[in-house]
């Protein structure tokens, strides 16, 4: 079992930056695969970046891509999502999820956290 929670998430004005963090617990998190995902009022969860268990190989959505940063830190087992340049179109809660398998697909993550809540907003 691998128990997730993420952090960080708040009210921000556009064009703004913030920075989640996801603790992991439980045994072998540090070799898992992670990734961040969002789920919008109204709106089906969406895959937003992923990256690999030693942090080798990134992903990003298009959406994110060059605004969003994923990382991890395995000594502190924590893994991190910076965010700049924020739009009113990121608000959303977003999840960090884990997995032994590389994948952006949600249904195949295994574990989840239990969210947190991005309002970007003037």
């Amino acid at each position: 079992q691998v128990q997730l929670i993420e952090s960080g998430g708040g009210l921000v004005q556009p064009g703004g930056s913030l920075r989640l963090s996801c603790v992991a617990s439980g045994r072998s998190s540090r070799s898992y695969v992670m990734g961040w995902f969002r789920q919008a009022p109204g709106k089906e969860r969406e895959f937003v970046a992923v990256i690999s268990w030693n942090g080798g190989r990134l992903y990003y959505a298009d959406s994110v891509k060059g605004r969003f940063t994923i990382s991890r830190d395995n000594a502190k087992n924590t893994l991190y999502l910076q965010m700049n340049s924020l739009k009113p179109e990121d608000t959303a809660v977003y999840y960090c999820a884990a997995d032994p398998v590389w994948t952006t697909k949600e249904e195949q993550y295994a574990y989840w956290g239990q969210g947190t809540q991005v309002t970007v907003s003037s």
